[in-house]
């Protein structure tokens, strides 16, 4: 059965250059062994870089052993979804691609929170 995004459908990739996804596959695919929940496709913000930093996330440091390059803004990476919501509790959410972000990121983060930081919001709005 194919990954489903938070919208139902087939799950887009969220990015290659750099190459994101806990399996470095460029989708925020999930499973059993990813017990973060590398699921939100983020285009992440210097705010949000920051944010994370915080919290001891540092996602701007290259880390070649876990095949890690380190993220600039405006970069689209798979983050998990309780440091996302952690972001957007603290007021600091980075924007996300709905069709590439994992169904999984249901059980943490809610559709409608998702929904207001979304970049890809289509243009039939009957089906969200």
């Amino acid at each position: 059965m194919p990954d489903l995004n938070v919208l139902g459908g087939p799950l887009d990739p969220c990015g290659t250059d750099p190459l994101t996804g806990f399996h470095r596959d460029g989708c925020c695919s999930t499973g059993p062994e990813d017990v973060g929940l590398h699921t939100i496709c983020a285009v992440v913000t210097a705010e949000f870089l920051e944010h994370q930093r915080g919290i001891g996330n540092d996602l701007t440091t290259p880390m070649p052993q876990y095949r890690f390059p380190g993220l600039t803004p405006g970069d689209r990476w798979c983050v998990t979804a309780v440091n996302w919501l952690r972001a957007q509790q603290d007021g600091h959410a980075a924007p996300v691609v709905l069709a590439a972000t994992h169904e999984r990121t249901l059980d943490v983060v809610a559709l409608e929170i998702l929904q207001e930081h979304a970049v890809d919001v289509p243009d039939d709005l009957g089906g969200l």
